[in-house]
């Protein structure tokens, strides 16, 4: 009984784990910059998503990338809410881009262009100069 007891609470545990994936989808050794316009911004479990329309530099048919960043949890404590950004909103966006080159990447740094406002998902970053 013990035995069954330990692995039910073994198992319980493992599978939580096993639920969150990976970042390993992004080429966190690059970083590209992605401009445009917020399609929309999903404050949600367990990541927050962000669709930015941008427009390529041959004038070609505007792209959507999607950009995924931190939980809602995460992004408060520095300051982020569900209105911090909306769409409409002219955007730059810095990623770590998706290894396949598909349109997406993980959230490195925003700057709302019209108000020259900087955000980024680091507790520490929050606290330097210039970024608030």
């Amino acid at each position: 009984m013990a035995a069954a007891l330990f692995l039910a609470g073994g198992l319980s545990w493992a599978v939580p784990c096993r639920a969150h994936h990976s970042f390993a989808m992004f080429d966190e050794t690059k970083v590209m910059t992605v401009v445009g316009t917020v399609k929309d911004f999903q404050w949600v479990n367990p990541h927050v998503v962000l669709w930015v329309y941008t427009t390529p530099k041959d004038g070609g048919a505007p792209e959507l990338w999607t950009i995924e960043l931190t939980s809602p949890g995460n992004l408060t404590r520095v300051g982020w809410s569900r209105h911090t950004v909306a769409p409409g909103d002219k955007v730059s966006v810095e990623i770590a881009p998706l290894r396949n080159g598909s349109h997406g990447g993980g959230f490195r740094k925003l700057t709302i262009t019209d108000t020259g406002k900087v955000l980024t998902s680091e507790f520490r970053d929050q606290e330097r100069p210039g970024l608030q």
